[in-house]
């Protein structure tokens, strides 16, 4: 061994016990994960909606939740039953109740709970704490694993200083929001692993191109490209977002190595399969239920004055009868909607199987007479008895923020705040300004393409319309964010490695860590819960 490996060697074995560490307060966590309740380990409507459609995967072999969210638990509560579900005719023509979160982690997540059910005889709707402790366990603690372990070969790929570099490893292991995030069923830390993979696979590349060019011989291969490809893919079905960075990703690995863009590109077409294959198993619809909130095809047009009264509905009960497709439409269904317009709901059996059809009736926005309606196919999966999004049951934060500004401020530095509940995350800007213009090219690039996609991604969550101006919902921070976090550890190094040089420097990052971790300790009981600041400025009665 050179002598110059020594410091590397020992700060490689810190690094290791650090995640260690971090791992080890994972699973001590997912260990007693439960909820208020005290009756399952599903923290809030978000994991539950995940982890009821996994039951059903299994356990009914359908992704339809009608029967689970039906089971109530020691307290009478509902205790399957999320705000975060659809309702849309399913494959046997009858209106089905499912989870509205992407499809394809889900069919993985049921994947690991199938050979669980099958070798043990456990089901987690007979033993809802344990068994999902156990799947989490399984699945949560590899991920965060896989991101932690990246996370320190990409940071040692830096030539930074050892302190940097320490810093760096620490503020992965204990000063992100994500490490919150892995005691419960959730798309985030999913989607900063494959990230932090990705981001590996291409620094690993790097350094390979500028060892070649030094005399060494470098012959890419099949597999890192595609498991590149793959990883950047699987980011987007995690969040839609990353899209952005995985267009990014394609470029730089062009630039880097031309010929890893037939790897990528095929690594990236397997998830892709996966993303709309699962999606179309579970809704007959190429299209994700996040796309199905408005209206569908218009059926038919017609002037009609829609007064309140039993003569206005008999009146849409015949006209659905003349649109119905069944042979004998035994049951024709009305129903007046809260945002305006009518729900029709035809149903017939046949050959003993109840089918069933809707259609939205609503007045024609762009005439300007009022008696103006048609009668649309129904692709407002959202819209149902009862739904939390379109009953008026929203409160809180799912009201949405009606100031772009204001939502803007307290998702940096607010309530909210990527800054001010992880203030590690102050480093980052002038961390890629300063790797924008410095280093050899294609780092250059990569810190260009993170700076593009960090600012593309916020911008797209500040545009949104009011309804989804909502922070994430009750969590404790700006969630949406949390997959860039591989790639802000990479960008905060140059940084830190100006701050090792004076004593100054290096206790002003101490204090940002530490203050980081403040805010991951805050919540590690539920990742569904509000910020601590938030919670502190109610207090205070700063907030309306």
């Amino acid at each position: 061994m050179r002598k110059h490996d020594v410091p590397r060697e020992k700060r490689i074995r810190m690094h290791m016990v650090l995640i260690a560490v971090s791992l080890a307060l994972v699973a001590g966590r997912i260990a007693v994960v439960v909820n208020p309740e005290g009756d399952s380990a599903f923290l809030s409507a978000n994991d539950r909606s995940r982890w009821v459609s996994v039951a059903a995967l299994v356990e009914k072999n359908t992704f339809a939740i009608d029967d689970l969210i039906t089971i109530r638990g020691a307290r009478g509560h509902r205790l399957w039953d999320t705000i975060d579900k659809v309702r849309h005719v399913g494959v046997d023509g009858r209106l089905h109740y499912y989870s509205s979160k992407p499809t394809l982690l889900t069919t993985m997540v049921a994947g690991v709970y199938w050979v669980v059910h099958q070798t043990t005889g456990l089901s987690m709707t007979e033993h809802p704490i344990y068994v999902p402790r156990l799947l989490l366990l399984m699945i949560n603690l590899p991920v965060m694993a896989l991101f932690l372990i990246t996370m320190v070969m990409s940071i040692e790929w830096s030539s930074a200083s050892d302190f940097a570099k320490r810093m760096a490893v620490t503020a992965g292991c204990f000063g992100t929001m994500l490490t919150p995030f892995a005691i419960s069923l959730n798309n985030h830390l999913f989607a900063a692993a494959a990230t932090s993979l990705t981001l590996y696979i291409y620094l690993h590349a790097s350094e390979k191109v500028h060892d070649s060019f030094a005399g060494l011989t470098y012959r890419p291969r099949f597999w890192p490209w595609a498991i590149a490809g793959g990883s950047a893919a699987f980011a987007v079905a995690c969040e839609l977002p990353a899209l952005s960075m995985f267009v990014l990703w394609g470029a730089l690995f062009g630039i880097l190595i031309p010929r890893s863009i037939p790897g990528f590109l095929i690594g990236a077409a397997v998830v892709a399969v996966g993303i709309f294959g699962t999606n179309h198993w579970a809704h007959q619809s190429w299209r994700t239920p996040y796309a199905h909130r408005g209206v569908g095809e218009s059926v038919e047009e017609f002037d009609w004055n829609a007064e309140s009264g039993s003569d206005a509905v008999e009146s849409l009960r015949v006209r659905a009868r003349e649109l119905s497709t069944f042979a004998k439409a035994e049951s024709i269904q009305i129903r007046a909607l809260q945002a305006g317009g009518y729900e029709i709901i035809d149903e017939s059996s046949e050959n003993g199987t109840l089918r069933q059809r809707q259609w939205k009736v609503q007045s024609q926005a762009n005439s300007k007479s009022a008696s103006a309606w048609e009668i649309a196919k129904w692709d407002d999966w959202y819209d149902y008895p009862g739904s939390y999004w379109r009953t008026g049951k929203r409160r809180g934060v799912d009201l949405g923020e009606a100031s772009r500004g204001v939502y803007a401020f307290n998702a940096t530095l607010g309530t909210y705040g990527i800054f001010s509940l992880t203030p590690i995350w102050l480093l980052m800007p002038l961390g890629l300004i300063y790797k924008c213009f410095n280093g050899p090219f294609d780092r250059r690039l990569l810190a260009i393409a993170i700076l593009v996609a960090t600012v593309v991604c916020f911008a797209f969550y500040i545009a949104r319309p009011e309804i989804d101006r909502n922070y994430g919902g009750v969590s404790v921070c700006f969630r949406w964010m949390l997959w860039f976090a591989p790639l802000w550890i990479y960008a905060i190094i140059p940084e830190l490695n100006e701050m090792s040089e004076s004593r100054g420097g290096r206790f002003f990052a101490v204090a940002l860590l530490v203050a980081s971790v403040f805010s991951v300790s805050t919540s590690l009981d539920s990742p569904w819960q509000s910020p601590w600041l938030y919670r502190f400025a109610s207090f205070l009665d700063w907030l309306n």
